[in-house]
């Protein structure tokens, strides 16, 4: 009776250990481990995420404050304050900080592709104003920024060239003149292109063809960035764990960077994370409203667990894990594809509780081999 009371006192003494330590702890020592903030995260207002931050995460990034439409919403005329805050916040807290994003079709200010007149700009205006927002932005945060996804979801499913106003008036080599210009405007600081849906096999060779394109001109490119808006039946994960080795051997770091889990229905259509997509609400599509049922979370937990086994086995191949946002309560899922609804995506509830799921990745990890 007393070895099995000093066995179970080990075994409690052991969970509260695990409890204890932060994910930074754990996968810190193999890659970063971060997290998205919004503007009042970052800006110190909310104590319970700034607590969660200092204790799971070494770097953050802005959710939206770093993006062009916020940063430059007239021409010439550049708003510098939520992200210098959010520059503060990561010195204040010991992360490392990435910058997201520099060219993106999307949360774009209207003005960028348009003359005063209305009329499409042309090709040497446009490369003109691209490449004076990379160099004022990247310039600004010289030194205080680790790296940059300069150019973000350019690519289709089907691996042709995004159709947007960059590709339409500049061409696609409007991807290396971006890259080349952020690289003038700090040179030590990291490169990468983000995109989602990188498991399809399309898409994955048409990122592995542009990654050994650039490289192959002198370009700097550091790494891929896999956004893995996931779900629990969806991607493939062999096809998943087979890009993560495809965009290593184009001799380019690996990063997961706006990781997340959609525990609710999709609407018929629904594809990828496009954003443009924006479907009417269902009582259907939104079946938990109140709480998560059990047998839902146990999905939850393990489709995380999944992930997070070949982060672990891939950890060689990967510079950093970056979670899309910090609880549930701030999650951009609860409105996308449908407006209103009650998602359950993230490590950490409405009420900035951990999940039991953190503790049982932290273990995870640390079953080393």
């Amino acid at each position: 009776m007393k070895r099995l009371m000093i066995a179970a006192l080990a075994a409690l003494l052991q969970a509260a250990s695990l409890h204890a330590q932060g994910l930074k702890d754990v996968i810190g020592k193999d890659m970063l481990i971060g997290v998205a903030l919004n503007k009042w995260q970052s800006s110190g207002g909310v104590p319970e995420a700034t607590a969660i931050v200092r204790k799971h995460f070494n770097s953050v990034v802005a959710e939206n404050c770093m993006k062009s439409e916020n940063l430059q919403p007239r021409e010439g005329k550049f708003y510098f304050d939520a992200a210098d805050s959010l520059v503060a916040f990561a010195r204040d807290n010991n992360q490392t900080l990435t910058g997201h994003c520099l060219v993106w079709h999307s949360q774009v200010p209207r003005w960028f592709f348009k003359d005063k007149a209305g009329r499409t700009v042309t090709r040497d205006v446009l490369v003109g104003r691209m490449r004076r927002h990379i160099k004022k932005v990247v310039g600004h945060f010289k030194g205080k920024v680790r790296g940059w996804d300069v150019v973000n979801e350019a690519i289709e499913d089907d691996g042709s060239f995004r159709k947007s106003p960059f590709y339409s008036i500049i061409g696609e080599d409007f991807i290396e003149i971006a890259f080349r210009a952020a690289h003038e405007a700090d040179p030590g600081a990291e490169l990468y292109y983000n995109d989602y849906s990188l498991s399809n096999p399309a898409k994955r060779d048409a990122v592995c063809r542009l990654v050994r394109r650039l490289k192959s001109k002198g370009v700097r490119i550091d790494a891929v960035g896999m956004q893995s808006h996931n779900g629990l039946d969806y991607p493939d994960l062999s096809a998943y764990e087979a890009s993560i080795d495809s965009f290593a051997a184009c001799g380019v770091k690996v990063m997961v960077t706006e990781l997340d889990l959609n525990v609710l229905p999709s609407p018929k259509g629904f594809s990828g994370a496009r954003i443009e997509q924006d479907f009417e609400y269902h009582k259907r599509l939104n079946p938990y409203p109140e709480a998560l049922p059990d047998s839902i979370y146990r999905k939850f937990e393990q489709r995380y667990l999944e992930l997070f086994s070949i982060y672990r086995r891939h950890r060689h191949q990967m510079s950093r894990i970056t979670l899309w946002g910090i609880s549930d309560r701030d999650s951009w899922l609860n409105d996308f594809p449908v407006h209103g609804r009650t998602n359950y995506s993230l490590f950490f509830d409405r009420n900035y509780a951990e999940k039991p799921v953190v503790s049982k990745i932290i273990e995870l990890w640390e079953g080393r081999d």
